[in-house]
Formats: structure tokens, sequence, C-alpha cells
């Protein structure tokens, strides 16, 4: 499980980074870039979710094809996922524009609505490498090929960090942009990292002959229909968890510029953590994927609770972190003194619900691994939208305690849904006879 992880867990962060990147690279622009670049990378995330979880249906198709020895399924499952992807990103091309003309009604501040609009506009451009990086990736990991993935982050974050470097702030005769040079430069990241990912598939089918060719690009409706009968629960689970996110930064950016740029700092932070137990999710999904394929009760156990232990450990040790250096944590992107002071007190909140953040979303990739996507989706229904986000919201609002509030209510979701889904894993995984695929 380890040896499958950390390359996905470091190809998870590499994908956070270049966010953490384009934030800190515009907090010397204030405190509303801050807010809107956090706040438009995330509800542009959660535009991207229907597409993005449905997406994930390939790790169990493929995997579990895979794990049963069956290379041209897996080829198969690939072209059904790259006509999927085409038509996925069509239509949210289109709904992204659309989000940005309801920006205003979200209610931010009017300096961060500012900044905001035109950064959306122009990141909507990535859309369309951005899901051919998601089926190549899902294609590759599920096949046990990493580490390229891995090195294709890296070469991608390069990419961000110098087109930041230059055209944030304007330099070898470049406009100054703000925040529109933060979109520009995701945009030709993502746009290199599609590309590096299609080389790479079709390098290794030179070298490694494995029947690509031998499998036809036919227009597969049934396969795609599956996928997204798989993929639409896992895909509105992660909309759910994205969406309250997303939602909880608008209603920071009606408190005041100090909390949403320190509410998007923390959520940076989290979110940086947080990939480690997702990479381990993912790569759980993909072993206990390959277990299906063979028959193997024992080692979809194995699988499944070598990844629950693996995170509770990491997720343990950010609870300290958070705890222990709240302060020097948010200094690394900014030292406005008020935004200090908001954000050392939400990572003390964010403490308490690391341990059950890690638990709800390596279970949901054992789970999907098996193939079950609509308990995840009910229980982060349930916790974030019928109990967190509410709470939430009448913590901040009602009882006036302001962003705080906010990440209080979140907490209460996150943990009602980790130790609820850990609940749901042990079931199924002990039901699991054998003969299922």
């Amino acid at each position: 499980m380890f040896g499958l992880a950390w390359p996905v867990v470091l190809t998870e962060i590499g994908w956070l980074v270049m966010g953490i990147v384009d934030t800190i690279m515009v907090g010397p622009l204030g405190p509303a870039a801050i807010g809107a670049v956090g706040a438009g990378s995330i509800i542009f995330m959660a535009i991207m979710m229907p597409g993005f979880g449905t997406l994930l249906a390939l790790d169990t198709f493929v995997s579990q094809s895979f794990g049963a020895g069956r290379i041209d399924e897996c080829h198969r499952w690939l072209f059904a996922g790259i006509q999927l992807a085409i038509g996925l990103s069509v239509a949210l091309t289109f709904v992204a524009f659309g989000g940005v003309r309801l920006l205003p009604a979200f209610g931010f501040h009017p300096d961060v609505l500012a900044e905001i609009t035109p950064y959306m506009t122009h990141l909507v451009w990535s859309v369309a490498p951005l899901f051919a990086y998601v089926v190549f990736r899902r294609y590759l990991q599920a096949m046990n090929v990493v580490r390229p993935i891995m090195v294709g982050l890296v070469l991608a974050n390069v990419v961000n960090v110098i087109a930041n470097w230059v055209l944030i702030h304007g330099r070898y005769g470049f406009p100054a942009l703000g925040v529109v040079g933060a979109a520009y430069a995701t945009v030709f990241s993502r746009m290199g990292l599609a590309v590096f990912l299609i080389v790479l598939v079709v390098v290794r089918e030179q070298r490694r002959p494995s029947g690509l060719h031998d499998v036809p690009f036919a227009l597969d409706v049934w396969r795609m229909g599956a996928i997204v009968r798989l993929g639409l629960p896992a895909a509105g689970q992660i909309l759910l968890e994205v969406g309250v996110f997303a939602a909880a930064s608008a209603l920071a950016g009606r408190i005041a510029p100090a909390a949403a740029a320190a509410h998007q700092i923390v959520l940076n932070i989290a979110g940086f953590i947080f990939m480690i137990p997702y990479g381990i999710g993912t790569a759980a999904a993909v072993r206990v994927g390959h277990a299906v394929g063979r028959h193997d009760r024992r080692g979809v156990l194995l699988a499944g609770w070598a990844a629950i232990g693996l995170a509770t450990a990491v997720m343990a040790a950010s609870a300290v972190l958070f705890s222990t250096l709240p302060r020097h944590l948010v200094r690394i992107f900014t030292f406005d003194v008020g935004v200090v002071e908001v954000g050392a007190g939400l990572l003390l909140i964010a403490a308490v619900f690391q341990l059950c953040d890690g638990l709800q979303t390596v279970t949901t990739g054992s789970l999907r691994g098996l193939g079950e996507t609509r308990l995840p989706f009910l229980w982060n229904l349930a916790g974030h939208w019928l109990i967190g986000l509410p709470v939430g919201y009448h913590l901040a609002f009602g009882r006036g305690w302001g962003v705080y509030g906010l990440w209080v209510g979140l907490s209460i979701g996150l943990i009602i849904i980790g130790l609820v889904l850990l609940a749901v894993w042990h079931r199924h995984s002990r039901a699991f006879n054998g003969s299922e695929s």
C-alpha cells in the first residue's frame, strides 16, 4: 500500500501546490486578491466536480480489469473515458462561464468581487486540459503506473511558478496582470500536464506494446453509461464536499476581507495535508480493485485497513502540527496581523476534525474499489449539508461567531461522516465473499 500510495500522495500534493503557489504569489496584492484566488479556485473546482468525480469510476473499472489480467478491457475503459471526457469538457465550459456571470449573487465583498471575476473568467480555459489529465491519470495509476505522473506534476508546478512570477507582477516586458496572471499560469501548467500524460501513454505503448492499437476507438455508449452510473454518486459525494467549502468561502466573503483571506489560507493549509489521505484513498481504490479482480477477499481486507492505518497516523500528526504552530503556518502566506490572528484560531478548530477527515476520504476510496459509491454520497449529503453547514451558518451569523462558527459547523459534519463511513467499510469489506467483481 505504501509503495503505491507515496507517489500518488506526492501527485495529489503537487496538484494542490499549484493553488497554494497562486495564493502565495498574489499575497503582495492584498487580502482581496488572496480571497479572490482562493475562492475562485474552489468555486471553479466545485463546477468541475460532476465531471471530475464521474471519471473516478475509471479507478474501479480499470483496476478490476487489471487485477483480472484483462489488459484489453483496461484499454476499452480508457477509450470510453476519453469519449466521456470530451462531452463533459464542452458542457462544463459553458457551465463555468455561466457561473462567472452569477458571481455577484454570491454576496462577495466588493473588493473581492472585483478580483474574482476576471480571475475565474480566464481560468475557465483550463477545463479541457483538466479533463484530459484526469482520464489519463486514472488509467495509468489503476495499472500501477504512478511515478511518471508524479514527475509530470513536478514539471507542471515549475511552469506554474515561472508563469506566475512573470505574469502577476510583470517581468521581461510582460504587463503586470495581477490575479489574471495567476489564472493564465494555471491554464498553461494544466495544458502542459495533459500533453505530458498523453505523450507518456504513447511512448509507453511503443516501448511495451500491450494491444492498445488493437482495440477500436469506436463510440462505446454502454461503457460510458457504466462510468456514469458508478461515477455519478462519487461525483456527487465530491461535489457535496467541495461545494460545502465553496459555500463556506462565499459566506466568509460576506464577513470581511481579513476573514475571507484567513479562511482561504487555512483551507490551503488543511487542503495540503488532506492530499495525503486523499492520495492514500486513491491507492486504496486501486489496491482493493485489484483484489476484487483477483476474487481475493483477504486482499480486499488488507488493502483497505492498511490504507486506514496509514491515514490515521498522518492525520494524528497533522492535528498536533495545527495545534502547536498555528501562527507560523499562517505566516507562510501573509504577515497581516489581523489575518494571522483569525487564521491561527481556525487552524485550532481544524485540528479537531483531522482524524475523521482522513477516515472519511480513505474509506471512500476503499469502498470505490469495491464498487460502492452510493453510501459515501448519502452520508456526505447528510453530514455536510443537513448538519454541518446549517450549524455553521447559525453559529456564524445567528450567534455572532463569524468565520469561527462556520468552521465549527464544518468540523461537526466531517466527524459524523468519518465515523459512519468507517462502519460502512467494515460491514461491506466483511461481506465481500470473493465471488463478486
